[in-house]
């Protein structure tokens, strides 16, 4: 990626390289149906982030019977799955749901089962280097364990499994390691560690400021633009979170007149507006920005993800088959008509090989920390615009993200000393070798591998050799 630098009061936006990518004011999802279709009722013609608000309305208006819904990007539908057993007599509301342009499917896990389940996992099976999230494509929780997960931790995980019963759950293995994406080097930089930038956003107080994930906000309270260069930001201590229920820090801009465009810079002049947050629906497809491997596309797999890292669990987060590398931690993941998603926080494997990746949900993150984002956000005109694409320059890049509510999750204790000993080991790791490699020629390749890479399925990831996989873990620490 290339970025120009920015001026003392321009803003530092997250930073990648895809064409063409224009933003779009978002529609409502009936208005996007097809004229021949708009006085039928039954499936319609949605645009991917017009079905996850779709979505979310139906949860609401189907309560205990909705089980989930994903984004079928074929036929370019949304499937709502209904619980068999708790619609019977309401044939009035799945009117109204067909009505609306969805598709129902039923099904035999209601959505409260799934997340029961889920929560069981999390009492019963939380090991390190696990991962657990809800697929409605499948209509199970799909567990996911990666390669320091054997022995008795295997069958501590296979056993919990079998105990939620037939077609509540399945586990695979991952050829990767679990590990949020930090590392020493280029974008936006605090001490030995390199991370990147999210989303510009307006705090409540209305200075500018922007988020990044939760494990760099605990590593340093202050990020460079430049390694060694002087502050621009201090992060929020107070609302920075990793590990426990997300995995998300706002940084406050030092200059309260910082000039914070709601965009992210694609390279080579190009930027997409960020109009609003919006909510991740299975089989959206998505964008990343990252310091390390620019642009990466692919789709979401799974919600209300938790993942066992090794510093701790972090609940919440948007499971991805998009493609990231240590030093994309923070980076953001937004759709093509300019909706933020989410803020990469970490997973397994790399652009290469592939791999499973999780992001903090946006939305979460911004209730969390009291932040606008958008139209009704970070402002700015078209100077403050080219500055943050200049300040996230040619060999300084961005990303992140994760959140959830961690009931019957390890202390508080537990979690800030898990967050001090992780942090203090990538710090240490970040300042090594691995900037070398992240920032590099690594960098570059990631780039362009990503884009084709980012959508290979599950199945492909699990095949990584193991020399793919040992490349990632050394370059990570």
């Amino acid at each position: 990626m290339s970025h120009k630098r920015a001026t003392k009061r321009k803003a530092f936006i997250a930073a990648g390289g895809v064409a063409a990518l224009g933003a779009a004011a978002l529609i409502l999802p009936n208005a996007m149906a097809s004229q021949t279709e708009s006085n039928q009722a039954g499936p319609k013609t949605l645009a991917a982030s017009d079905a996850s608000v779709l979505a979310a309305q139906l949860q609401k208006t189907l309560g205990e019977a909705f089980a989930g819904a994903y984004y079928d990007s074929g036929d370019k539908q949304l499937v709502v799955n209904v619980d068999g057993q708790r619609i019977q007599g309401a044939d009035n509301v799945l009117a109204q749901a067909e009505q609306a342009g969805a598709e129902i499917r039923e099904v035999d896990n209601s959505w409260s089962e799934l997340k029961a389940g889920a929560a069981t996992l999390k009492k019963q099976a939380t090991v390190p280097g696990t991962a657990w999230a809800i697929d409605p494509r499948t209509n199970k929780i799909q567990v996911t364990a990666d390669s320091t997960v054997t022995g008795e931790k295997w069958d501590t995980v296979e056993s919990t499994v079998k105990s939620l019963g037939a077609g509540m759950a399945t586990v695979k293995k991952s050829a990767g390691t679990f590990k949020p994406f930090l590392e020493g080097g280029d974008a936006i930089f605090g001490g030995g560690a390199r991370c990147s930038a999210g989303f510009n956003v307006t705090n409540a107080d209305g200075t500018p400021g922007f988020l990044t994930a939760g494990h760099c906000g605990v590593v340093e309270a202050e990020w460079s633009e430049e390694e060694g260069g002087a502050p621009i930001g201090t992060v929020d201590a107070q609302t920075a979170t990793f590990p426990g229920a997300g995995d998300f820090a706002l940084v406050k801009y030092n200059d309260p007149a910082t000039q914070a465009a709601s965009t992210v810079d694609l390279g080579n002049g190009q930027t997409v507006n960020i109009n609003a947050a919006g909510e991740a629906t299975v089989g959206l497809q998505v964008f990343r920005m990252g310091s390390t491997t620019g642009l990466a596309d692919g789709q979401v797999t799974g919600l209300d993800a938790t993942v066992n890292y090794p510093e701790g669990t972090v609940t919440g987060l948007i499971q991805t088959n998009v493609c990231a590398e240590p030093g994309d931690s923070g980076g953001s993941l937004f759709t093509q008509d300019g909706q933020a998603i989410g803020l990469t926080s970490g997973g397994s494997g790399d652009c290469t090989v592939g791999g499973e990746t999780f992001f903090q949900p946006v939305t979460t993150a911004l209730a969390a920390v009291g932040a606008t984002i958008g139209e009704g956000g970070a402002g700015a005109g078209e100077e403050a615009a080219g500055g943050a694409g200049d300040a996230a320059g040619a060999g300084e890049e961005a990303a992140g993200g994760a959140g959830e509510q961690a009931a019957g999750g390890a202390g508080a204790g537990q979690e800030e000393g898990a967050a001090a000993a992780g942090a203090g080991e990538q710090a240490a790791g970040g300042a090594g070798d691995a900037g070398d490699a992240g920032a590099g020629d690594k960098g570059d390749a990631g780039a362009v591998a990503g884009a084709g890479d980012a959508g290979a399925g599950q199945e492909q990831q699990q095949g990584a050799d193991d020399q793919g996989v040992d490349q990632q873990g050394n370059a990570g620490r």
